[in-house]
């Protein structure tokens, strides 16, 4: 199967990790779909890419944190475009340093669980289904690698966010060892930014994006962790295919 005949569905594709995914995607020749909540978010993507590529790519207005959004969004999806044949979810990528535990509530723990874990599960419950059963289909999730140790003080509900979802990957992993589709995810142990809003140590979206697509475009893995710590562990995923 070519690039142009998969058409990739890119969860949380208009935000800053998932804008470089869905750049490069498409300038790989990959049709890409992409949800969000916020419309202007959605025209800021359009005006982001390779006028090139505009007419590859499918934005949609639509809620995949909820089962009810999801499903209306999956029912969207597919009038729009027909099929999915590979999905990258790189959902909740979202900083938060609000204090201590002991001085917040229950209503900050909540959303940032629905924004790092729950919406990671009700859009794979939703979106799962078109591709499992596929062995030339690629799912790959994009996370953060805050669930390993506490960044600095005042991140603990992060923390416990970003480890609950990489708890949840591995519980994927583990429930489907056989499934055809093939099963991948990139941690993510440092900063992810734009060009102009770049720090030490971080990496580029665009290069991420790069990697990202090498990993859907192979094919060849599955049931694997790529950690990546530095801008050079990017390069190691994206040359492996060549190896």
């Amino acid at each position: 199967m070519s690039n142009s005949d998969r058409v990739v569905l890119a969860l949380g594709g208009a935000g800053t990790v998932g804008s470089g995914v869905v750049k490069a995607l498409l300038d790989k020749g990959f049709k890409v779909a992409v949800i969000s909540r916020d419309s202007s978010r959605l025209e800021k993507l359009r005006s982001f890419v390779s006028s090139n590529n505009k007419n590859n790519l499918t934005t949609i207005v639509g809620n995949v944190g909820t089962e009810e959004g999801a499903e209306q969004a999956k029912e969207a999806l597919l009038t729009e475009v027909g099929k999915v044949t590979d999905i990258v979810s790189s959902l909740g990528f979202s900083w938060w340093q609000g204090g201590p535990p002991h001085t917040q509530t229950l209503k900050d723990l909540q959303w940032v669980m629905e924004t790092l874990l729950l919406s990671t599960f009700v859009s794979w419950k939703a979106f799962f289904p078109l591709v499992k059963d596929n062995s030339d289909s690629t799912y790959t999730f994009i996370t953060g690698g805050a669930g390993e140790k506490l960044l600095m003080p005042g991140t603990g509900f992060l923390t416990v966010g970003a480890a609950s979802t990489l708890a949840f990957c591995q519980v994927l992993r583990e429930e489907y060892p056989e499934v055809p589709c093939k099963l991948n995810q990139l941690k993510i142990n440092t900063g992810v930014g734009t060009p102009e809003r770049m720090a030490p140590g971080y990496l580029n979206h665009l290069d991420l994006g790069e990697a990202v697509t090498s990993l859907v475009e192979r094919r060849d893995t599955s049931h694997t962790v790529f950690t990546i710590n530095c801008p050079a562990d990017l390069k190691t995923v994206i040359l492996e295919g060549n190896l």
